[in-house]
């Protein structure tokens, strides 16, 4: 080709907008992958949501989902951290060691620094990360800082749970300490904004600042409304008529959370990201009846395997969605976000052998059949004392297959089985979160739960397992023991060691941050020195070291601290 007529062809593609090879030829544009914003509520029952009929008002939520794929048959764990571990990793809980519990803040125990996360893979195609709010999968070591583990920035807070306000978290009653980091420092400064809107502010200030060529991944963990229940008061007013104190600070946090979330999307939309978008919202686990929290019309909460504890509220909004305003009932666990939106944002080297999780975009998106037929919830061997186990469990209860005692479930098909101490197994309904909770907190005590060790439910039929069918469909009891057989000959063993006295904040200026060294770290840059560690803590002699380092940190945090009052 000619140079004039490679320039004439140039001329075309510019005045088109069309893309061109160094030759004028026409190439197809790529689009640009789609921006994730990903929601991750703490603690949010089923009921409280105003599309399932809560009396909260959560009118930009409802609106997000009217418009988007309501999630309707859509799980997530029961506790914290294995959710987000699942969200990260696209891997069960049995496979990343962390089947036992949450992480406690003084444990020498994070998220596996082997297994890839989402945000690390997500740069790895180019995309900005950021997080904002709960962490929760451990920071005993600089390595399982979020900045480490494939975010670009972080303001949030590292343990469970803290003051609003604050950020003053506790372990216990013996070790607390402050809790908000900006990257990998505290964050003094910012003490006396509320976390929520404190968050909200950081998301729009990315947004701002964020080149919209490049594509961008926010996780906004927010860490409402995991108790303490704390609100401003223009939030609290609206609830007054609610007779009880905590539904009302719960239901004003939740508010927080509706606005927060609108307050995103404006600026999402402002600044130019909407129209590329995907917007997903998410909670962790079930509510917790005694902090105000409803999973009405489903059984039990927070900490539980029955239907109130692991089935979420959940959405995906995005103008990129082939169908919208409709609900979903296809099978979506929260380990399918990681193949999802890697998928979604143009990875393509397969992690498919290692992962429990599938793409299920396309069963959102279009309406396909969903990959999934099952989910296995967990299998917690450390949930069986030692030394208790009874015959019975194994050769009667569990046919000679699986120990019943041993605490699991799984979902197939329509098929759910628990085995072992599954939670307390009561509903709440909404009328009675209005008293007091001593009124309500034994209502339904189910005898179903004692001396037994083994449920079976037809969770189509019965969503709200009040039919246990494991005396009358025995089949189906040996067929779901035989699936958990299966799994448990994949599962790594569970990480769960004990709390670390170097841990206390004390010992950091009063901020709760790594402790482990380089010179701590194993193989695997975690438990296996902490073990090591907690062999030589029996003298005062093991912690003689970290309060010398400690005394440095701690001058210097006190003047900042002092700084800002001055």
């Amino acid at each position: 080709m000619k140079l004039v007529q490679i320039l004439d062809v140039f001329g075309i593609c510019l005045a088109l907008g069309l893309l061109c090879s160094g030759e004028g030829k026409l190439l197809r544009r790529t689009r640009l992958p789609p921006h994730i914003v990903f929601f991750m509520v703490d603690d949010q029952g089923y009921n409280d949501i105003g599309y399932h009929g809560s009396e909260i008002q959560t009118p930009v939520l409802d609106q997000l989902a009217g418009e988007g794929v309501k999630l309707e048959n859509y799980y997530v764990q029961p506790i914290c951290s294995p959710s987000r571990s699942q969200f990260m990793t696209g891997r069960y809980q049995i496979h990343t060691g962390l089947q036992h519990s949450i992480i406690r803040p003084r444990q020498p125990l994070c998220l596996p620094p082997d297994t890839p996360t989402l945000p690390e893979r997500l740069q790895e195609v180019g995309y900005s990360t950021h997080m904002v709010g709960k962490w929760h999968l451990g920071f005993c070591h600089p390595d399982c800082l979020p900045t480490n583990r494939g975010f670009q920035s972080f303001l949030g807070s590292l343990t469970g749970s803290g003051d609003h306000f604050t950020f003053q978290s506790c372990d216990g009653t013996e070790a607390c300490g402050f809790d908000l980091h900006d990257g990998d420092r505290p964050a003094w400064e910012l003490r006396g904004n509320y976390s929520t809107a404190l968050y909200t502010k950081r998301v729009k200030e990315i947004l701002s600042n964020h080149d919209k060529k490049k594509p961008l991944f926010l996780y906004v963990a927010l860490q409402a409304v995991h108790t303490p229940l704390q609100a401003p008061e223009n939030l609290l007013r609206r609830y007054q008529s609610l007779g009880s104190r905590p539904r009302r600070q719960y239901a004003a946090m939740l508010s927080g959370v509706d606005e927060s979330v609108g307050e995103i999307v404006k600026e999402m939309k402002e600044k130019g990201y909407y129209n590329n978008s995907v917007l997903i919202y998410s909670s962790d686990n079930g509510g917790q009846p005694l902090s105000g929290g409803c999973n009405w019309p489903l059984r039990g909460g927070k900490g539980s395997y029955w239907e109130g504890g692991v089935r979420a509220v959940g959405f995906v909004h995005s103008p990129r969605l082939k169908r919208k305003g409709v609900e979903s009932r296809d099978l979506i666990h929260i380990s399918d976000w990681y193949p999802t939106l890697l998928s979604l944002a143009g990875y393509r080297e397969s992690d498919s052998n290692h992962l429990d999780g599938h793409d299920v975009w396309h069963t959102i998106s279009s309406g396909q059949p969903s990959p999934r037929t099952e989910i296995l919830f967990n299998i917690d061997p450390v949930s069986r004392r030692h030394g208790t186990v009874h015959s019975k469990l194994l050769t009667l209860n569990g046919f000679g297959i699986w120990d019943t005692g041993v605490r699991a479930a799984i979902r197939y098909g329509d098929w759910k089985l628990l085995t072992g101490n599954i939670g307390d197994g009561d509903w709440f309904p909404p009328l009675m979160m209005q008293s007091a909770p001593q009124q309500w907190e034994g209502m339904e005590k189910r005898r179903d739960q004692r001396a037994k060790s083994v449920w079976l439910f037809n969770i189509t039929a019965d969503p709200y397992e009040r039919a246990d069918l494991a005396e009358t469909q025995p089949e189906v009891v040996k067929l779901l023991l035989s699936r958990l057989v299966e799994y448990n000959r994949t599962a790594v063993a569970p990480r769960h060691p004990l709390d670390d006295p170097k841990a206390d904040p004390q010992f950091h200026g009063g901020v709760w941050s790594p402790w482990l060294q380089k010179e701590d770290a194993g193989h695997d840059g975690v438990d296996g020195p902490a073990e090591s560690f907690k062999r030589n803590t029996g003298s005062k002699r093991s912690c003689r070291v970290c309060k010398i380092r400690s005394l440095f940190k701690k001058v210097g945090t006190r003047m900042a601290r002092n700084a800002l009052f001055m």
